[in-house]
């Protein structure tokens, strides 16, 4: 069971956006308007109101979505340098072949070619770049065991299933994550962690700490310990941060989350949110996470 949901990405341009996701990685639009005023309200961005927004489905239809939304290009902002939601990870069922898609399509830079996550053999990721300087990871996972707490993917490529947080303080981010929301998270492990080394200019060997958390033993959320030089995400004026604003999960108790919303829950309508009170958390970086009422959603 997973708890994962929703990601949102800032793009400039929703049919550009929406074009790249549908062609390239056989996402489909289920959803698409305008933000209204209410909704950004709770995520404390007026000013992204009444942009234009889709939300797209992957060809599997798992009901975990891509979200994007509409906004100006913020100057001097940089994936990888900044604390926040960092990227996003998508199981897919084989990464080379996913590779060749994406050498071939002319919309994604290839960033990290295939390759055994380090410390993992049975994980292969690789990491691309789109126009809207969305990092995406593209995982194949190489192993059929449930108590790996990684998924088997239904479509060649398939939903989110992990989302990426960049921490000033890993130790005080992955207590929140178990105090507040309950969720199960390991110890911090250190790898070889070739996207910040290369976002930072750091040595290819230098290891990077980080953890994962879990939902009834089902991974959804990695928390990265950031170096030196890492800065505050800074956007325009009363909207969403760039990158990677927000993060959506369900979660089957909301009242163990009274006295943390920073907007409380509300119902609302649509395939996301299905009718139910969604209420607006912050991590202890300031990131979005939208927190949707409702069960975990079947493995896969």
């Amino acid at each position: 069971m997973t708890l994962l949901k929703c990601a949102t990405h800032i793009v400039a341009d929703i049919d550009a956006a929406v074009a790249r996701y549908t062609r390239w990685l056989d996402y489909t639009v289920v959803e698409e308007g305008r933000v209204g005023a209410d909704l950004a309200a709770s995520w404390d961005a007026p000013a992204s109101g009444e942009r234009r927004y889709a939300v797209l489905q992957p060809a599997s239809g798992t009901p975990v979505f891509l979200r994007f939304i509409e906004g100006d290009p913020v100057p001097g902002y940089l994936p990888i340098r900044t604390y926040g939601w960092a990227a996003i990870e998508i199981c897919v069922q084989d990464v080379e072949a996913v590779n060749e898609r994406m050498l071939a399509s002319g919309d994604f830079e290839v960033i990290g070619p295939p390759k055994p996550l380090d410390g993992f053999p049975n994980v292969k990721p690789m990491q691309v770049r789109g126009p809207d300087q969305e990092t995406v990871y593209l995982t194949e996972i190489r192993v059929d065991d449930p108590s790996a707490g990684l998924p088997r993917p239904k479509s060649p490529i398939d939903r989110p299933f992990i989302m990426v947080l960049a921490c000033p303080d890993l130790e005080k981010t992955a207590a929140w994550m178990a105090d507040v929301l309950a969720l199960e998270v390991s110890a911090p492990v250190a790898i070889r962690y070739s996207m910040i080394s290369l976002a930072f200019g750091l040595p290819a060997d230098d290891k990077h700490a980080l953890v994962t958390a879990k939902w009834q033993g089902q991974v959804l959320l990695e928390a990265d310990q950031y170096p030196e030089g890492t800065t505050q995400r800074v956007g325009n004026p009363g909207a969403l941060p760039p990158g990677v604003s927000i993060v959506s999960i369900v979660h089957p108790d909301l009242a163990r989350l009274e006295g943390h919303w920073a907007s409380p829950p509300v119902a609302r309508d649509g395939p996301l949110y299905a009718g139910v009170p969604v209420g607006v958390l912050r991590t202890p970086e300031g990131a979005l996470l939208e927190v949707i009422e409702g069960e975990p959603l079947p493995w896969g």
